[in-house]
């Protein structure tokens, strides 16, 4: 299994007097204390820096320079206002594009600005498609399904269309962007893509901050907003799939339903019960995997959508929550025969308020906002 948090765009900048990396510094405190022994890293989406400035970014620096788990950044529009991404470059310290194996993975990291004339010209130069293909290509020699991060989504690149079959052939799990400044979940069937509210510049849910977390696991993609100001404990059920995130490698019947798994925060939780349709569910603890528990999925044939819950408990009573959809066996097929404009927000899944999607995105930056 893969996770990950994301952070939002930070849009880090004086002009709000820095209130983003505040923000910043208290979603880092609480990904050390609750999750950090159960994700794999932290992804920044670009667009950290409003303005691409060095003060900028070292103020950024020193505030992730706390944080317990590693970070892979990449740059947006914003980073590359100067013209170049020098700035952006003495951060991150990592060469683009570049490509790590995580826990069986390839998780590929994109710059789709610096080959671009600035602002939303979004493009990778002829040679990082290049390097892309091949990145894509071996992947199919790997144990688990890739993943890949980028600033946008392919439907606001140049020759989009062709990058998100190449991402659909590749049998891509999950695109991790930002650029939005909204939370929003696409499936076009084939690939997941996924946005995080802002960190910087909010534009819905009155400005309330927060960060993601992602999975994918036996090729399942689950996603959850957590508010900076939430509550303890954080569980997100990890499988199956639920029916907004079913791709074609995780259709209903596959032997990704045969198992609940579900990621849960390090707060002393002492059990997990579970619950579908009436029936109930005792979880344990996985033995190969810190933060998940895991029971067999009762064997339920039904022609309608079934809630699945997860409950866990800690030790002080507290309780945290989540539940998904899963849609009837076969009831994917449809959906999976509408190949078009695959990696667009045509694919945008409806409102989602449990798992942090509320249905206000508007498009990138269209709330009539200064920015």
């Amino acid at each position: 299994m893969l996770s990950w948090v994301h952070f939002g765009d930070l849009h880090a900048s004086n002009d709000d007097r820095y209130e983003s990396l505040n923000h910043l510094r208290s979603m880092i405190h609480s990904v050390n204390v609750h999750l950090a022994d159960r994700i794999d890293f932290a992804f920044l989406p670009g667009d950290n820096a409003n303005n691409g400035t060095p003060e900028q970014f070292e103020r950024i620096a020193a505030e992730v320079s706390g944080l317990r788990v590693p970070l892979y950044a990449i740059p947006g529009d914003h980073d590359f206002e100067p013209g170049h991404l020098e700035a952006f470059n003495a951060f991150a310290n990592m060469k683009l594009p570049m490509s790590r194996v995580v826990n069986g993975h390839r998780c590929i990291f994109l710059d789709v600005v610096s080959a671009g004339r600035g602002g939303p010209d979004f493009r990778l130069s002829r040679l990082d498609g290049v390097w892309l293909s091949k990145e894509l290509y071996a992947s199919a020699q790997d144990q688990e399904p890739p993943v890949v991060f980028m600033h946008a989504y392919p439907g606001d690149v140049f020759d989009g269309s062709s990058l998100a079959y190449a991402f659909a052939r590749a049998n891509v799990a999950v695109v991790d962007t930002g650029h939005t400044h909204y939370n929003e979940l696409l499936n076009d069937g084939w690939v997941v893509y996924a946005a995080t509210r802002s960190t910087g510049q909010i534009e819905e849910d009155s400005g309330r901050p927060g960060f993601s977390v992602a999975a994918v696991d036996g090729g399942v993609v689950s996603w959850k907003f957590h508010p900076y100001d939430a509550k303890w404990p954080f569980v997100m059920i990890t499988r199956p799939a639920d029916r907004r995130l079913h791709r074609s490698r995780s259709t209903p019947g596959s032997a990704s339903d045969s198992v609940v798994r579900v990621l849960v925060s390090d707060d002393d939780v002492v059990s997990v019960i579970g619950e579908l349709d009436g029936m109930p569910i005792e979880f344990a603890p996985s033995v190969d995997d810190v933060g998940i528990w895991e029971a067999p999925l009762p064997a339920v044939t039904a022609s309608y959508r079934r809630t699945l819950i997860a409950t866990a408990h800690t030790s002080d009573g507290r309780i945290g929550v989540d539940s998904i959809e899963l849609a009837p066996v076969g009831s994917a097929a449809s959906h999976l025969k509408d190949q078009s404009a695959l990696g667009t927000d045509a694919h945008a899944v409806d409102p989602w308020p449990e798992h942090g999607i509320l249905g206000s995105q508007l498009g990138p930056n269209k709330n009539g906002r200064h920015w």
